[in-house]
């Protein structure tokens, strides 16, 4: 069986910390690539006060930890193709365990665990310090090959599809 190659294989270990700049709202919030893998990825959204949502208990908006568990499940998918295409999220289940604890950087390391020609399918869980006590845990799927204009991610990969940097 021949190896398996990966369209983001390049970036595996050495992650742009700035891949995300191409989704808006991921820049605005700050998130950064951690870790990029086969199949993985670790997203960090840093604390600001912006995104409490609980001022009496400093507590982090679930709109934010949702977006950064999505962002991390999507670039997990797009670490799991052998080639890029565009991703679209069908279903992602949050599961809020607990508070985050207030004045942390968020991380969410989401791994997706199968591909098929249409849909990718993810676990990942959000933490402060460390990934074994998770304060949200998800499952989610997502589409594959959803806007047949492209992806964001062949931006910062260099592969084309809108300019290269």
């Amino acid at each position: 069986m021949p190896e398996r190659t990966y369209a983001l294989a390049a970036l595996f270990g050495n992650p742009l910390p700035e891949m995300l700049h191409q989704t808006p709202h991921a820049r605005v919030l700050g998130m950064t690539v951690v870790e990029m893998g086969p199949g993985l990825a670790i997203i960090k959204l840093p604390y600001r006060p912006e995104i409490v949502g609980d001022p009496v208990r400093g507590v982090v908006f679930g709109g934010a930890i949702t977006a950064l568990i999505d962002q991390a499940s999507g670039l997990a998918v797009a670490c799991a193709l052998e080639e890029l295409l565009a991703i679209a999220t069908i279903d992602l289940r949050v599961d809020y365990l607990r508070a985050a604890e207030p004045g942390l950087d968020l991380f969410a390391r989401s791994q997706c665990y199968r591909v098929t020609p249409r849909v990718a399918f993810v676990r990942a869980v959000a933490y402060e310090r460390d990934p074994d006590d998770p304060f949200a845990s998800c499952l989610g799927t997502f589409m594959l090959g959803a806007n047949r204009s492209g992806t964001p991610f062949s931006r910062p990969a260099g592969t084309g599809g809108g300019g290269e940097k």
